[in-house]
């Protein structure tokens, strides 16, 4: 027990045991002892613990079977029980169980969402052993949504197979020839989404419709190309005005705040006039009411924004009042991209300032000229074309 006093995490039944961890409890009359390969981290030590709770509340409710939590243990078969037997709704609710502590509080919504619908509707009262090929791709061609919606479903499905696979429980993974792009219908195979960036003429039109927070907010983020969560979660403290840069670092999901999206998502935006106006006409606003903490605030609560609905609510009523075509707020990231590349700026700068790891998603995303409606073509070429074998430099001459 000393150990765990150390740790803070005392408690009857759980153990440290070197790098490992070790629970027992009493089954059938008979001591039980089983080891969690995991670091005694505080952490840890309290997932165990409410692992032995589950383990001792099933056994009182006589729904235990000892191979669903502890797959590779003796005692499974000594009690003929096994993993074999284990439904797939048992193995996506350990799935959930081990993956609490370890991801993102928005990916375990997400992931929660798939298991409730989507996966224990169609799958849960199989057993494992009994999963195969044809059962997944039925289910995913019933599905009315794009490939890429029915691959992040099935991620849990997909671990748990991963994992019977891993223990020796299933021979053969059922994913083996299930091709999502050949079952899910074209029409809605991919989405049909684009980014709608506001021009020039729309940003002003917003800008005249609005004041106060939302019209520094606004202008912030057309000039700075901030993903909506990482501005609800942005400090004073994270503003650096001698630099004339902000430190980006953290970001705001689904009522939590968290990391940014990526590693390369924590970095240093370079502050354009515009968006350094929009700051110091903020900072009237926020930095004496709520000191060194959140720089954009809801308007009608003097809080902190609590949810990206809210801001693409107010938005709303904003690009109503300016007569221009409804959107959210996520838009004014595209906004920022598009605004940039078209004015001939560096695409790794681009890149860097949005947070992306290499150009690509860039490329993909915005790689086009927005058109200007002042001029006919809405392109000009760099070079002269009147001469179509010249360019800015002398043509190659023919060899041989």
């Amino acid at each position: 027990m000393g150990i765990n006093k150390q740790l803070g995490t005392a408690t009857v039944g759980v153990n440290a045991r070197g790098k490992s961890i070790q629970v027992a409890f009493s089954f059938r009359g008979v001591e039980c002892r089983e080891t969690i390969k995991l670091e005694p981290t505080p952490a840890n030590m309290k997932y165990a613990a409410r692992l032995r709770a589950e383990v001792i509340n099933a056994i009182e409710r006589g729904t235990f079977a000892y191979g669903d939590y502890f797959p590779r243990s003796k005692r499974a078969k000594l009690f003929g029980m096994t993993a074999a037997s284990s439904t797939i709704s048992e193995l996506l609710d350990k799935f959930l169980r081990q993956q609490e502590h370890i991801l993102a509080h928005s990916t375990m919504i997400e992931y929660r969402k798939a298991v409730g619908f989507k996966l224990k509707p169609a799958f849960g009262a199989m057993r494992i052993v009994d999963l195969c090929g044809a059962d997944i791709r039925d289910w995913a061609a019933e599905r009315r949504v794009t490939i890429k919606m029915v691959s992040n479903d099935l991620i849990p499905l997909r671990h748990i197979v991963q994992q019977a696979l891993a223990d020796g429980i299933i021979e053969r993974d059922p994913f083996v020839g299930v091709v999502l792009k050949k079952l899910v219908p074209r029409s809605t195979a991919t989405t049909d989404y684009a980014p709608m960036p506001f021009n020039q003429a729309e940003i002003e039109s917003v800008l005249s419709a609005c004041s106060g927070s939302m019209h520094n907010q606004f202008l912030f983020s057309c000039y700075t190309g901030l993903r909506t969560s990482e501005l609800i979660a942005l400090r004073w403290c994270d503003v650096d005005f001698a630099t004339g840069t902000v430190h980006v670092s953290r970001a705001f999901v689904k009522g939590k705040e968290k990391g940014t999206k990526t590693e390369a998502g924590t970095r240093k935006v370079l502050l354009l006039p515009a968006s350094l106006d929009a700051l110091h006409a903020q900072r009237q606003i926020t930095w004496q009411d709520i000191g060194d903490n959140h720089v954009w605030i809801n308007p009608h609560q003097r809080k902190p924004w609590e949810k990206a609905e809210h801001i693409d609510g107010q938005l709303e009523t904003i690009l109503k009042r300016a007569g221009v075509a409804k959107r959210n707020a996520y838009q004014t990231r595209h906004t920022f991209a598009s605004m940039m590349l078209s004015a001939g700026e560096n695409i790794m700068w681009v890149s860097a300032q949005l947070g992306h790891v290499d150009t690509e998603m860039v490329i993909r995303n915005y790689g086009r000229w927005i058109p200007d409606t002042t001029k006919a073509g809405g392109y000009k070429p760099v070079n002269d074309w009147s001469s179509p074998l010249q360019t800015g430099s002398k043509a190659a001459e023919p060899t041989g």
